[in-house]
């Protein structure tokens, strides 16, 4: 049966203006008979203004017509013309300026000196990079590694101050979890820094060997 918008709002409406029975009303809500009940005697879903629909093209009048008539009539619902409108949209991939896109290297190394606790797919959609880029990167076999250099991503305009400090506190939430799973105690003191204090590591020493060229990111 296709599931209809605003069970509660219908259902409201068709015990005002319909004569059909609560199974009936609560088979086609989706909800159960006795919660059909308390809305018509006014004990659920008081502040819920009714919903047609026929007007927004759940309901066809025949449907209705046909279980006014018959109490063992069970109503199909239509797909609604607003279904699509009200369906939540999915996040692409995120898009990384093109001008930005060669400092998204320096960026993947900063995390994996500094927050190592901040997964791969992780650093992958905040950075809109893949995963392959990422083991490039950390196995130094990039095209550019001679040149790679830790960078955070908010100093490179890759993210904001508070998408790294949520990301990274989120991944330090979750490492604390599994080693509090795992019976490992962090010492008194010593907590993962959050991504604002860690600092940007511009006069390092490049870490990375330089490779023949390969597929560029």
């Amino acid at each position: 049966m296709t599931q209809i918008l605003m069970p509660k709002a219908t259902a409201v409406w068709l015990v005002d203006n319909t004569s059909l029975t609560f199974d009936q009303i609560a088979e086609f809500c989706e909800l159960h008979p006795l919660e059909v009940k308390g809305i018509a005697d006014g004990e659920v879903a008081r502040d819920i203004r009714g919903a047609d629909p026929i007007a927004n093209g759940q309901l066809n009048r025949e449907e209705l017509d046909a279980a006014e008539a018959n109490s063992a009539y069970r109503m199909k619902a239509q797909k609604s013309r607003h279904a699509e409108l009200l369906k939540p949209v999915k996040k692409g991939p995120r898009y990384t300026p093109v001008s930005r896109r060669q400092d998204r290297p320096d960026a993947i190394a900063w995390f994996l000196r500094n927050h190592p606790e901040v997964t791969d797919s992780q650093i992958a959609r905040l950075l809109g990079t893949t995963k392959a880029t990422i083991d490039q990167v950390r196995n130094r076999q990039h095209w550019n590694s001679a040149n790679i250099k830790p960078v955070d991503p908010v100093t490179l305009g890759l993210s904001t101050q508070l998408e790294l400090d949520a990301l990274v506190r989120k991944a330090a939430d979750k490492k604390a979890r599994d080693d509090a799973k795992k019976g490992i105690v962090q010492p008194e003191g010593e907590t993962l820094r959050p991504a604002s204090e860690t600092g940007v590591f511009e006069d390092a020493e490049p870490a990375y060997a330089e490779v023949d060229d390969g597929d560029e990111d």
